[in-house]
């Protein structure tokens, strides 16, 4: 099964990314961030970048230090990446996780074990 040049792209941006967050970037409040994917338009123009955080209350200030990184981010993946265009990024706080975390938990409170 073909997954196509936006899938490619969006995985290596994840690759990339993860690196670039962990050696070059030194925001604090970037502090530590999981990728959990990138979702790369057609025409590779913009990059949506979803990640999750450990401590749920710093979550707008950690989305407000990546988006200020974007640009530098950005710059870096065009060094590391030999693309013509680079995707302009926009980091979104995934929800997913935690989503699914929750139905776990209610699943597991709704079963009763049999004996």
């Amino acid at each position: 099964m073909s997954r196509g040049r936006p899938q490619k792209v969006a995985d290596l941006i994840q690759r990339e990314l993860a690196d670039l967050l962990s050696h070059e970037v030194r925001d604090p409040r970037v502090g530590m961030v999981t990728l959990t994917s990138v979702d790369v338009a057609p025409d590779l123009s913009h990059a949506k970048v979803f990640f999750t955080i450990l401590d749920k209350s710093r979550q707008a200030d950690t989305t407000k230090a990546l988006q200020r990184a974007a640009g530098f981010l950005r710059s870096q993946l065009s060094h590391r990446m030999s693309m013509y265009t680079t995707p302009e990024l926009r980091f979104v706080y995934d929800e997913s996780v935690e989503r699914g975390d929750r139905l776990s938990r209610l699943i597991d409170s709704v079963t009763t074990p049999k004996r």
